[in-house]
């Protein structure tokens, strides 16, 4: 009996050994991303681009010699999940850093949590000022982002709406529930007054409730507004679009901000034609060419949410290159590193971080012309 006790005591203490001796041999990351949902597109696409860039980088040697283990959590698009997620990856799974979530609202929901558990997070598409500065314009420590932020957005979309497009009457319909929506509409409205443009109509709704907009597309018509800017996510923008032409409204632009989607024209159809897009990246850029044949390959598939893909794995990278010189596997020297990023080449970019506010400094906008089924490169902007 004692020796089957002792058998028991040993075979336990063997597997604590080679589950500890397991743990030291990987580096854990936390991905928060939206896979079930009105965002699952993006979540999807993101969390599928993540763990090509970690098959890559595990496949060519790892970290410090060490594998990246990656634990993905899904948010729903809701801040309330979000902070669940980051509590439970930093609690439970240990991770030493997190990337995502895509939306400024779930980004700013973590911050109290991760900046109090010392535990770096790079947004991947969270655009808001908030997400990395605190109302008292403070930075916060441990938030990082890789994509530009609403107010150089808004800039971008005022700057092409007035001086390319020549259009100098809009209308918003912007979602009254969301930090994006509201923070992009306010800096588009700031920008296109200082460049005469003047703005005919600023109307809500309430995202995820709301699915017909007919009564404020009525009113945007009546008062002759020449383009519909629409600083929203893609499913309400898609139908916004819908009903317009519907509507008649055959000579209004639309132009939006980098909530755009492919999955859109599965809601919108031709109806999407010719409207204008402001995002980080194109699939023409000739820097991006292996990840979407990579990509490709990998899932046998199209990366159709491409800003979504390529900043998610990007930032694999970013964190990857940060951990290096860090030197080890610690989320203060790795948040330290973050902060001193200066011109490093990713693939969609070169990336500075200012620290004083851990943006990305000076990065190019691109713009999208929806064209024959999908988002097709225009040009590059900056105001």
């Amino acid at each position: 009996m004692r020796k089957l006790a002792l058998t028991v005591l040993l075979l336990a203490l063997a597997g604590t050994i080679c589950g500890a001796a397991f743990a030291e041999d990987t580096i854990k990351v936390g991905h928060i991303a939206a896979l079930t949902g009105d965002w699952a597109a993006y979540g999807k696409t993101e969390e599928m681009a993540a763990k090509l860039a970690l098959d890559e980088i595990n496949g060519a040697g790892g970290v410090l010699g060490k594998k990246i283990e990656l634990i993905v959590y899904d948010w729903k698009a809701r801040p309330e999940d979000a902070v669940n997620a980051a509590r439970r990856l930093i609690d439970e799974d240990k991770v030493v850093a997190i990337i995502g979530p895509n939306g400024s609202g779930g980004n700013i929901a973590t911050a109290p949590l991760v900046n109090s558990k010392q535990v770096p997070q790079i947004g991947t598409l969270p655009t808001n000022p908030l997400v990395t500065v605190g109302e008292d314009g403070k930075v916060k420590p441990y938030n990082f982002r890789i994509c530009f932020t609403d107010p150089y957005q808004g800039k971008l979309i005022a700057n092409f709406t007035a001086k390319d497009l020549g259009k100098m009457k809009a209308a918003i319909l912007y979602d009254v529930a969301s930090d994006y929506s509201q923070g992009l509409r306010e800096f588009f409205v700031e920008s296109y007054k200082e460049y005469g443009g003047e703005i005919v109509a600023d109307l809500g709704f309430r995202g995820a409730q709301d699915v017909d907009y007919r009564a404020q597309l009525t009113e945007i018509k009546n008062k002759n507004a020449d383009v519909l800017v629409l600083p929203n996510m893609g499913k309400e923008m898609a139908l916004i679009i819908k009903q317009a032409r519907e509507l008649g409204m055959n000579e209004i632009v639309f132009i939006g901000g980098d909530g755009y989607g492919e999955f859109m024209w599965e809601i919108a159809g031709d109806a999407m034609e010719n409207s204008y897009w402001i995002t980080h990246v194109a699939p023409e850029d000739p820097n991006m060419a292996k990840f979407f044949a990579d990509y490709k390959a990998k899932y046998n598939d199209e990366c159709k949410e491409f800003a979504n893909g390529v900043m998610a794995y990007d930032a694999i990278y970013w964190l990857k290159d940060a951990i290096e010189r860090a030197g080890e596997a610690d989320p203060v020297k790795i948040r330290d590193a973050l902060e001193a990023t200066k011109d490093l080449q990713l693939h969609h970019a070169t990336l500075t971080i200012n620290p004083a506010d851990h943006n990305p400094q000076d990065k190019d906008g691109v713009v999208l012309i929806a064209k024959d089924g999908k988002g097709q490169f225009f040009k590059k902007v900056k105001p």
